[in-house]
């Protein structure tokens, strides 16, 4: 009877405790202070077609934001503009690698397509030619008035996670980007002003 409960128990506990993971640091992924949660982490298996769809948008959403905070590395003409960069690229980076882990938890594909022309807040390709070919003062200005309609795209992205979405996951980072991302916009929008 011992070895049949042990047998039964210990997957489950296993389980259990799997699952009682640190919700603060899945809350805290965008917050840009507090800790992620690793990439490897598994998601909830709880998931629906609009969890699918925030990660496979969000992932190219995210990886332009942090093409964009690359440029300012070597373009920017302000040290401000260059450390909201840095800040951008340090939360968005581990997120695409948790939504990617999310999508092949899930089984779906990384990509349901070409999704950039239709996405909120993603810049074209022009725009980002743009972008790169400006420096200094210049350059700030267009990367701040880019990165707030960019913010601005992937906060009503979130808020659309945080309404329909079913995975804890999903959600609680969703809550998180909307956090984060407005505190952003606000800074931005100083900076742009101050410009």
């Amino acid at each position: 009877m011992k070895r049949v409960l042990g047998t039964v128990l210990l997957p489950a506990l296993a389980i259990g405790l799997t699952a009682c993971g640190d919700d603060d640091a899945t809350t805290g992924a965008s917050g840009h202070s507090g800790h992620s949660a690793p990439a490897s982490a598994a998601p909830s298996a709880a998931h629906n077609a609009q969890d699918v769809m925030f990660a496979q948008m969000m992932i190219p959403h995210h990886r332009q934001a942090v093409e964009m905070a690359d440029l300012a590395a070597t373009r920017a003409g302000s040290a401000e503009v260059k450390d909201l960069a840095v800040q951008i690229k340090d939360a968005q980076g581990p997120e695409i690698r948790k939504m990617t882990g999310w999508l092949r938890a899930w089984g779906e594909p990384e990509s349901a397509g070409d999704m950039g022309h239709g996405m909120d807040g993603m810049m074209s390709g022009e725009q980002m030619a743009d972008l790169e070919g400006l420096s200094g003062a210049a350059f700030d200005r267009a990367f701040l008035a880019m990165m707030i309609e960019h913010h601005e795209g992937a906060v009503t992205m979130a808020r659309k996670e945080r309404a329909s979405g079913r995975s804890a996951d999903a959600t609680a980072m969703a809550a998180a980007i909307v956090r984060a991302q407005r505190a952003e916009i606000a800074t931005m929008r100083k900076l742009l002003g101050a410009r």
